[in-house]
């Protein structure tokens, strides 16, 4: 079965008789647009509590969000830049249509999946546009969460009033 090593030279023999770990025809198929029937791309974005679930197919730009426009559902100004971020940074801004479900959360975390759901889809349907994408972090999820409350405590790290006496 396996070959016994009891030295290092033995096991120099046995790692240079081990075959290469990945060919250039399976790196060339990684790097494949993956797109469905319908021609869209799909991905899913998570920023703390707040999952999205994210399709891109080529469009005039409209961001749709559980069934509303990215203007009524994300009012302030500044989500809505958090979510063209991506689409800005690869020049494809106004050149796909994306439907957004997303769930969990509030707003800040909401728009933040997003964006990492839309940054994800991207490199699905044009996996070319990775290097630029990775520059700006947006394949990166922020692992920032909330704290769990700790017990005898009031808060995660908030304790009581102390008392002399």
């Amino acid at each position: 079965m396996a070959e016994e090593v009891k030295s290092f030279s033995d096991l120099k023999s046995t790692l240079i008789k081990a075959p290469a770990p990945e060919s250039k025809a399976e790196a060339a198929e990684a790097t494949q647009p993956n797109r469905d029937a319908q021609g869209r791309a799909y991905a899913t974005g998570k920023r703390k509590d707040a999952v999205a679930r994210v399709w891109i197919k080529p469009g005039r730009g409209k961001i749709t969000i559980n069934g509303r426009e990215e203007n009524i559902y994300f009012a302030r100004p500044v989500l809505r830049m958090i979510l063209r971020q991506p689409l800005i940074a690869a020049n494809r801004d106004g050149q796909f249509d994306v439907i957004v479900t997303v769930a969990g959360g509030g707003l800040s975390g909401q728009a933040g999946a997003v964006r990492h759901g839309i940054s994800k889809a991207l490199l699905a349907y044009e996996p070319s546009l990775r290097p630029v994408l990775k520059q700006g972090g947006f394949l990166t999820r922020d692992p920032r969460t909330v704290e769990r409350k700790k017990y005898g405590r009031p808060k995660a790290r908030r304790s009581f009033q102390f008392s002399k006496r």
